[in-house]
């Protein structure tokens, strides 16, 4: 295994990383068949794992918690901080308030004195990014976080958090974990040359596309039962994800690949990218990932992937990223009818 260095922390992680979301109960409740994947990784020699307190309610980090029980020392463990844990409308988000309850938590469910990497998992516009890196630096001060860094945070954002650390001597954002696949590249435009303009290290999510890219997804051919299809209807349904995947495949097999190794060689052969998340749900998709941990695409495989999807475009919809609430909220794209109506 070649270790990569995470961002400029000086830690050493597996270029794969273990992404834990599919442990517990949104999509696989049996805790030992969990472990039993996670120590699978772990043989193989991936070092990183990470989770989020979100998944499956906190059960997710439970697994992964009784997992690293006898090998906590030797793993780099990620999670993530942001996503509604309860009811009250304060059990969420990225206040100094909710971290410092948040992380406690994290910690008992992980069955550890430390977090290697803490992660806010995505932008709170109602708070100030001031407020979050002053807990996460007091975390870090307090033994109880090693590194930070944020997920699916836009470029405009993870710049103003590093100009925020420097003029308040706040720690750094030293990760962002954003999603990037064949299907959905829009991450090269600004993303990724943020992350290597401020050494960042970049964890990519959903390298797969949430399935797309195994083939299990046709044109022309009904959408198999999953959990993806029924989160994602329109993203998995999408003409022009199902028209690039129709392309891809026979690029894949004239290099002797299967889509899946493709697609996940792909984004490893970015220099920005330091891991790519693996999500798996069975032991039978961690065999099939790790098959392919050894890939390497040549230039004319790349050029023909980017003759399919352009660089620093999207195919379709990706689903489940960050939507600013200058989009979401027309009131903020639109004056008052009072004023308009006047103009």
């Amino acid at each position: 295994m070649q270790y990569r260095t995470l961002g400029k922390t000086g830690i050493k992680v597996s270029p794969y990383c273990l992404g834990a979301m599919m442990f517990g109960g949104i999509a696989n409740p049996d805790h030992d068949d969990c472990i039993r994947i996670i120590h699978k990784a772990l043989d193989f020699g991936i070092n990183f794992v990470d989770t989020a307190d979100r998944y499956s309610n906190g059960e997710s980090e439970a697994i992964v918690g009784k997992a690293l029980k006898d090998r906590r020392d030797n793993i780099v463990l990620a999670t993530k901080v942001h996503g509604p844990m309860g009811e009250d409308p304060n059990q969420q988000g990225n206040s100094r308030r909710w971290i410092t309850q948040a992380v406690e938590a994290s910690l008992r469910r992980l069955q550890t004195d430390h977090i290697d990497l803490y992660q806010i998992h995505r932008p709170s516009p109602d708070t100030d990014i001031e407020e979050t890196l002053s807990v996460l630096t007091d975390l870090m001060r307090a033994g109880k976080v090693r590194a930070i860094g944020s997920s699916t945070f836009p470029a405009s954002e993870i710049v103003e958090a590093q100009w925020v650390a420097e003029r308040r001597g706040l720690a750094r954002l030293r990760t962002e974990q954003p999603p990037y696949s064949i299907l959905n590249r829009s991450i090269e435009h600004e993303v990724l040359p943020v992350c290597q303009r401020y050494g960042i290290g970049a964890l990519v999510w959903s390298p797969l596309a949430k399935g797309m890219l195994t083939g299990r997804y046709r044109k022309g051919q009904a959408l198999p039962e999953s959990l993806r299809v029924k989160v994602f209807p329109q993203q998995m349904s999408d003409e022009r994800n199902l028209e690039a995947v129709e392309r891809l495949i026979p690029i894949a097999q004239a290099a002797g690949l299967s889509l899946t190794h493709m697609a996940m060689a792909f984004v490893m052969a970015h220099p920005v990218v330091t891991s790519a998340i693996l999500g798996p749900r069975t032991m039978q998709h961690l065999d099939d990932l790790l098959a392919g941990a050894e890939v390497v695409l040549g230039d004319d495989v790349l050029d023909r992937i980017d003759a399919v999807v352009a660089p620093g475009s999207d195919a379709g919809p990706m689903g489940a990223v960050y939507t600013p609430p200058a989009v979401t909220q027309a009131i903020l794209r639109r004056r008052p009818a009072s004023e308009r109506a006047a103009a």
